[in-house]
């Protein structure tokens, strides 16, 4: 049995595998204490699976918080962890070729190749706009939960348009909308068009080839999904569970690295510490074309 931890920038996630078949899932908010957060996952995802830490053979950490936990046995960069967890998930509609991810500070898009591996992506770290974040502060300033935004813009007649990129600006805008009184269907469908031109202009300098893989937090966003796919003139598939995706992608690395024996950069498996962080493999998403 093994574990992936995806310790990302607002929430950490764990997955335990177990025959080929996801046993258990955790999410828990990221704190400080990294340590803290991925025990409290990884515990959340073996207590669904009825198992203990002392049944897992190998736990593999990912995501901006990788290199800070000390439970995991080997670490892998993100990119490459949703690039597997797309190709092993897969879709009903045929191979993954597109990641579309949106984070919760971030957001990235992955092309795969025909084989299913990873072939280039591009990422957004530079501005909130277009992440998870953003539909966040938003969601605050209209006075709405964030898991009720996603239905709210449904039927909006005349949808705004946002100028503001900056999340901070984008604020105000939105609260001189308010005092405009415009329609708040109208406001959170622009929020949501807004999310997805950001998004979706990164996924055309790639090119969208399809199966479009959509996962991250704000994937369980209809309004957002539904945006992207007005934007990108393709269907976009949702896993079940896409906001864990990274840490299936972790857990199945850990697999790999049992069953082959060696780390994926080929490097032998025998002689390195199975209880310290890992020296440091990075994975294939290092390079990749990337920004």
């Amino acid at each position: 049995m093994v574990a992936g931890i995806d310790l990302g920038s607002t929430y950490t996630k764990a997955a335990v595998l177990a025959k080929d078949r996801v046993v258990g899932t955790g999410i828990t908010p990221t704190i400080v204490d990294l340590d803290a957060a991925a025990a409290d996952a990884l515990g959340e995802a073996l207590q669904a699976a009825g198992m203990s830490r002392s049944d897992l053979d190998m736990t593999v950490s990912t995501g901006y918080g990788r290199r800070g936990v000390d439970i995991a046995d080997h670490q892998v960069d993100e990119i490459y962890a949703k690039a597997r967890a797309a190709k092993w998930l897969g879709s009903p509609w045929g191979p993954v070729r597109t990641v579309i991810d949106i984070g919760g500070q971030d957001s990235k898009v992955i092309r795969l190749d025909e084989a299913g591996d990873m072939d280039t992506f591009l990422m957004n770290t530079k501005c909130a706009a277009g992440t998870g974040r953003f539909l966040e502060q938003m969601a605050k300033v209209l006075g709405v939960p964030l898991e009720e935004l996603g239905g709210i813009g449904e039927g909006a007649e005349h949808p705004v348009e946002l100028s503001s990129t900056c999340i901070v600006m984008a604020e105000s805008e939105v609260i001189s909308l308010i005092a405009q009184r415009r329609p708040v269907k109208d406001i959170v469908a622009g929020i949501h068009r807004s999310v997805a031109e950001r998004v979706g202009n990164m996924v055309k300098q790639i090119g969208v080839e399809e199966v479009v893989f959509f996962d991250g937090g704000p994937a369980r966003n209809v309004g957002v999904k539904k945006a992207l796919e007005d934007f990108l003139g393709a269907e976009l598939y949702v896993p079940k569970n896409p906001q864990v995706s990274a840490a299936i992608g972790a857990a199945i690395v850990a697999r790999d690295i049992i069953r082959e024996g060696k780390l994926p950069d080929g490097k032998p498996l025998v002689g390195i510490e199975a209880d310290s962080p890992m020296d440091q493999w990075e994975g294939p998403a290092a390079g990749g074309g990337g920004q």
